[in-house]
């Protein structure tokens, strides 16, 4: 049965994204003072809840328009999380939504001139975005749809089909490797 069925309990959005971050100042100077999100809460703990493990940790919340937050443990160790090996850099990221293309354009602007790489502004059809990493090595996209109620509405129609069909030719190419 799938959640579209109403069997599964409603998940109304997200609350928070949590990652390592290798200094917790670096981390909000980048997210406060460069993407303008405030510091909303804290969190200093030498136990983690969950599992009663010693760890000292910050825990840094950042908010967003929307009310959700991105989230930061600084560890005390000065590292990042490291890379996936088996994952190209552009895979893994986390796209934030803005309200318009000129926020985006302005953005970028404001991040080329702290000295952040950014590329784009790229033009997904349905989307633009820009891209860049944050001081812990986490790629961001920011981002703003372009699309209509219509499109959206098409998409959403298309999406198990298109999904049915990406699955057979995965499999597909596989057994032709296989051969």
């Amino acid at each position: 049965m799938s959640a579209a069925s109403g069997s599964v309990a409603p998940i109304h959005g997200l609350h928070h994204f949590a990652w390592r971050c290798r200094d917790a100042e670096e981390t909000r100077h980048f997210y406060e003072d460069l993407l303008g999100l405030p510091l909303a809460h804290v969190i200093k703990a030498d136990r983690v809840p969950s599992t009663g493990e010693f760890c000292p940790y910050v825990h840094v919340f950042f908010e967003m328009k929307d009310g959700s937050y991105i989230a930061f443990f600084d560890l005390g160790d000065n590292q990042t999380a490291a890379p996936s090996a088996n994952t190209p850099a552009w895979v893994n990221h986390l796209a934030l939504r803005m309200d318009t293309i000129e926020e985006v354009h302005d953005a970028k602007k404001r991040l080329e001139a702290a000295g952040i790489d950014v590329i784009g502004v790229t033009d997904h059809g349905f989307v633009h975005s820009i891209y860049f990493f944050d001081p812990n090595g986490i790629r961001l996209e920011l981002t703003a749809e372009t699309l209509t109620d219509k499109e959206a509405a098409e998409f959403k129609s298309s999406a198990h089909r298109e999904l049915a069909a990406w699955t057979k030719e995965k499999a597909e190419r596989a057994k032709a490797s296989a051969a």
